[in-house]
């Protein structure tokens, strides 16, 4: 893992666990997706709409075993359920803001459900700047709900109803490779969330998607 990226996330869980540096830990948190925001960014730059559809892993288990287009839609897909249809129980900005038309994406669920070839074939029908600019979207929406909360409320809990109501949306795919989220996502409190989908997550996918890049450009 990036040491910067491994350290920020690290003093961030440690700050979420205080009441007297929560405050210290949203702003390090918002300053850790600052810098994978510019990541990505640079791969708008610097990649080929070719490169973004690549697969190069395409037979090796990880997180690289997928696309480019595809770890950016998938960190923002969950990130985008997780705020809107779990913390804040309002309409994601998928649907809001007729990404779901814009995109031209195939689905609209997470995409945990594809494997090997159809990654690439999803991919490939991806609007690309529409893509980012959904992106840059949900950051600034789970931002401006991640300001709302107060200490007291990351020990909230997630019930039955919040579950069912999570697969009413159809968002997540009955799959057994993607089904197991919901339960994940219900069975944490929401400092819990914010140390996952909204900061280790996008983590793990940002560094595979590195190693994606740095295969393509040998």
């Amino acid at each position: 893992m990036n040491k910067e990226w491994s350290e920020l996330n690290k003093t961030i869980q440690d700050q979420l666990k205080k009441s007297e540096t929560y405050c210290n830990g949203i702003e390090t948190l918002f300053e850790l997706r600052k810098q994978l925001m510019q990541t990505l960014d640079l791969f708008r730059c610097e990649l080929s709409r070719d490169d973004f559809n690549a697969i190069p892993f395409i037979n090796i288990d990880g997180y690289h075993s997928k696309t480019i287009a595809y770890s950016i839609w998938h960190i923002f897909r969950i990130e985008d359920i997780v705020a809107h249809s779990l913390i804040n129980e309002d309409e994601q900005v998928f649907f809001s803001q007729r990404y779901n038309e814009r995109i031209n994406s195939p689905i609209i669920t997470t995409g945990n459900e594809l494997v090997k070839q159809q990654i690439a074939d999803f991919s490939e029908k991806l609007d690309i700047d529409e893509l980012y600019s959904y992106i840059h979207d949900v950051k600034e929406s789970s931002e401006s709900i991640i300001k709302t909360l107060s200490f007291d409320v990351l020990k909230k809990k997630f019930i039955e109803e919040n579950k069912e109501y999570l697969r009413s949306l159809n968002v997540v795919s009955n799959d057994e490779s993607a089904i197991w989220l919901i339960d994940y996502w219900c069975g944490k409190d929401i400092r819990g969330l914010i140390q996952m989908p909204f900061s280790r997550h996008w983590i793990m996918h940002i560094e595979a998607a590195l190693r994606i890049k740095a295969k393509l450009k040998k």
